[in-house]
């Protein structure tokens, strides 16, 4: 790609002997010394800790009825509709995610329900439906006679579409991971982690860990019902929670630990006695065995992932899941493997021609990649903008005029959905007759760039939007596009000042070529399965070359060309006369560096090949070798959000303040130049003591907003108002903000608002007086007035509710990038 990328390395301090001891115990082939000084660094760092992450024998998971009364409402209406013998309609996703949650409650409740008869499922088409419920697909399962939908990986936030529901006498279980409504939606039970706090072992739960919670709290009401065990489903769990990207901690990795093994032991079944032999055929197909967290990440998500990217319609996925008729399996398998050399081939096609319209940019004065296409198949558009936006360092968004509609998000695709979603947000203004006249597409950003607030500051130009910090969809008319781009470069450009867009690359341990091998590969073994908070270890080679490189196309399944290229290569250093065997996806040979080079590579084992090998990350001369030292100058940030007893005793900030002493900021924030206020403080302070040893302390020590629903809001500043014109007290801005709980500037939407109900508000000295003439002839003027502050209420309730939990790896990144 165009731009130089930046390398760093993550600085760590050295394990205590005594932690290097305990690693060593689980390595005894090896020092154990480079995974001790990874799990130091991520946090593990006491050995109960270090025996619960690595052996899931010694982790007591968390009961199903954690998740209390809503556990208890979903249990009690299930076993009605086993009672009676109601119909009940399984409502899941179409990403990797939704799918394997889908097969989960498919499998698990057809231990209790007839599947077919009494159990039915449904998943929305990706290329004609968005995510959620929709009202059409309700009206056809209360044609089926349908009186209990219970979705997965969805429904948090399908509010409208719960109560319409109920109004054609269909109850809701709505088992989510996904963004939480503002207020509790009319469902018969809503079984989401996310209304844990964000310490808790259930927190991080994906979709399908969700839909296993709920199986096994019935599994343990009617204990005498099912014939297969309950563990049967962890295969499937694994392979949702590790496509789905989520953090793998608490009981996510413990799912993850047991499903990989109930995987790997089903392959090494014959086929014929396998309990999925679809799966098996699947990992056959890819040439994986199913024993390694990769082998789920790189080879069962991309392929179940890519059938609704291909047709729309991935339903057929849950029998291939689900299904033990093994002749059918292969042919589902086989359509499934068609579907994903179909994707590779455009995803292919697209990044060639988004490679050509790049070097029509001057990337120096671009900061934000926005390319469209009306040839463009809008299925593979995520795919290619993350791969644009990692090797850019700026965030990407491309878009498609081609099958024009308003279905395909490109979000929920696995590789990145499980970073909270945010509905979909409809704009106001006029409808859109005429498909023809949207482009849609996908946008995905970097570390050092909130993708949602900077697509939603011009939301006035887009028809739809929908996303989180790294990932989003939209549509948009195609004449705003130039508009459009333009306002978003300008946009990030103003955010970022003097600092320039880089993509960086960073690396966890350095290594030599003697180090590589079955030892290093089995004490790095520990940390698996990695995932987000814990990815795979990045190996920084220094000084090394290559030899006996060479390259081919990569061939499908049935021997067909696909245009997809790897580069394989034997590596070398100083520190053994040995060479080590790697590849390079997606390279050519002649792109490896002649001579001396530093890479950043993963370690890997090849199953088919059977031997240990490098997959190479990045690669350049040792010319441009410098490296930097991550979090150099960033504020060490302690994260003390939702802690009750902690101690937050504040302190005055001083030019001598060390790391003894924090600053602390105690109100949640509601944007990233809220915080971005105290990091660059922070900052100020470290740059101004003597050495990394002063380095300024940032505590981060809000609460978990209690909101009050936004009509009530409005009704409770209207009353205020009325009571200060009655009495003719004066106000401080100061005291009405703490009386409601909002932002000074979403105040300020309010005054407006009032002053169309005929308010009056003046200032005196530093107060504000308020009296009342009321007008009936601006009531038009003042609905508008008052959604206008409703919706301004929402927005910022919803970034404070994001800032309460988002991950303190994000906050890093911003810290990290603006410390640049």
């Amino acid at each position: 790609m165009p731009e130089q990328q930046q390398w760093t390395i993550t600085a760590t301090e050295q394990p205590p002997e005594w932690f290097i001891q305990a690693v060593k115990h689980y390595t005894p082939a090896s020092s154990g010394l480079y995974a001790a000084q990874l799990l130091w660094q991520r946090g593990i760092k006491d050995r109960q800790q270090l025996t619960a992450f690595i052996n899931h024998k010694a982790y007591q998971p968390a009961s199903p009825f954690e998740f209390g009364q809503e556990m208890h409402l979903a249990i009690a209406r299930l076993q009605q509709a086993y009672n009676t013998k109601e119909k009940i309609a399984i409502w899941g996703d179409f990403d990797a995610d939704g799918i394997t949650a889908t097969s989960v409650l498919w499998d698990g409740l057809g231990q209790f329900f007839a599947q077919n008869t009494q159990l039915v499922y449904y998943i929305p088409n990706r290329l004609k439906e968005s995510h959620g419920l929709n009202n059409q697909g309700i009206d056809n399962l209360a044609k089926q006679g349908c009186k209990l939908i219970v979705t997965c990986d969805t429904g948090s936030t399908n509010v409208e579409e719960i109560i319409y529901a109920k109004q054609l006498g269909i109850d809701v279980i709505v088992t989510d991971h996904h963004t939480l409504p503002a207020e509790r939606p009319p469902v018969a039970a809503i079984i989401n982690p996310r209304y844990f706090p964000k310490e808790h072992q259930l927190f991080n739960l994906s979709g399908v860990a969700v839909a296993y919670k709920l199986v096994e709290a019935l599994y343990q009401t009617l204990p005498n019902v099912a014939k297969y065990p309950l563990e049967d489903l962890l295969d499937l769990v694994a392979v949702g929670l590790i496509a789905d990207l989520v953090q793998l901690s608490g009981d996510c990795r413990y799912l993850a630990q047991m499903g990989i093994q109930r995987l790997q032991e089903d392959f090494k079944q014959p086929a014929a006695a396998r309990r999925r032999p679809g799966v098996g055929r699947l990992l056959e197909l890819c040439q994986k065995s199913g024993d390694r967290p990769t082998d789920i990440s790189f080879g069962l998500g991309p392929r179940i992932n890519a059938v609704s990217r291909i047709q729309g319609d991935a339903s057929f996925c849950v029998e291939l899941l689900t299904s033990r008729d093994v002749k059918r399996c292969n042919e589902l398998a086989e359509v499934t493997e068609l579907a994903n050399a179909r994707r590779k081939s455009l995803q292919k096609d697209v990044q060639a021609q988004v490679a050509q319209k790049l070097t029509q940019l001057d990337l120096s004065t671009t900061s934000v990649i926005v390319l469209e296409d009306a040839q463009w198949p809008a299925g593979v558009l995520g795919l290619v903008a993350g791969q644009v936006a990692q090797e850019t360092g700026r965030p990407t968004i491309l878009l498609s005029t081609e099958g024009l509609g308003t279905g395909d998000w490109g979000l929920g695709t696995g590789e990145d959905s499980s970073q909270s979603p945010l509905p979909l947000i409809p704009r106001g203004g006029p409808t859109f007759p005429n498909p023809q006249s949207l482009a849609r597409g996908s946008a995905r950003s970097v570390n050092s760039v909130d993708l949602y607030q900077l697509v939603k500051e011009q939301a006035h130009l887009l028809h739809r939007f929908g996303g989180h910090p790294f990932a989003a969809g939209l549509s948009l008319l195609v004449e705003n596009i130039p508009l459009f781009t333009a306002a978003i470069n300008q946009q990030l450009r103003q955010s970022l000042g003097s600092t320039t867009l880089t993509p960086t690359v960073q690396a966890d341990l350095t290594v030599t070529v003697a180090d590589l091998g079955k030892e290093l590969f089995l004490e790095l073994k520990l940390l698996e399965p990695c995932g987000m908070g814990n990815p795979v270890p990045k190996l920084l080679i220094q000084n090394c070359w290559f030899e006996n490189s060479w390259h081919r196309n990569q061939q499908d399944w049935q021997g067909k060309k696909v245009q997809y290229i790897k580069a394989e290569f034997d590596i070398r250093d100083d520190s053994s006369r040995s060479a080590f065997p790697g590849l390079w996806w997606g390279h050519y040979k002649d792109e490896l560096p002649v001579g001396r080079c530093d890479c950043i590579a993963e370690l890997d084992y090849n199953t088919f090949k059977k031997r240990y090998e490098i997959r190479l990350i990045a690669v350049r001369s040792s010319a441009n070798s410098a490296l930097n030292t991550q979090l150099s100058l960033t504020p060490y940030i302690l994260d003390l959000r939702n802690q009750e007893h902690s101690a937050r005793a504040k302190r005055p900030a001083t030019a001598n303040s060390t790391q003894h002493s924090a600053l602390i900021i105690e109100d949640c924030p509601t944007n990233w130049d809220d915080l971005r206020m105290w990091l660059r403080r922070c900052l100020a302070i470290s740059r101004s003591t003597s050495g990394l040893d002063n380095q300024q302390q940032l505590a981060i020590a809000w609460s978990k907003p209690n909101h009050q629903p936004p009509n009530q809001i409005w009704l409770t500043l209207v009353g205020i108002a009325k009571y200060l014109s009655r009495t003719n007290q004066l106000v401080t801005r100061g005291q009405l903000l703490e009386k409601i709980g909002i932002s000074d500037q979403t105040l300020l939407v309010g005054i407006k608002a009032l002053k169309y109900l005929g308010f009056t508000v003046q200032r005196q000295d530093r107060s504000l007086q308020i009296t009342w003439n009321p007008n009936d002839s601006a009531e038009n003027l003042a609905d508008e007035a008052v959604a206008r502050f409703l919706a301004a209420v929402r927005e910022e309730q919803f970034q404070q509710q994001y800032f309460a939990e988002v991950p303190l790896s994000t906050i890093v990144a911003i810290a990290s990038y603006d410390s640049k």
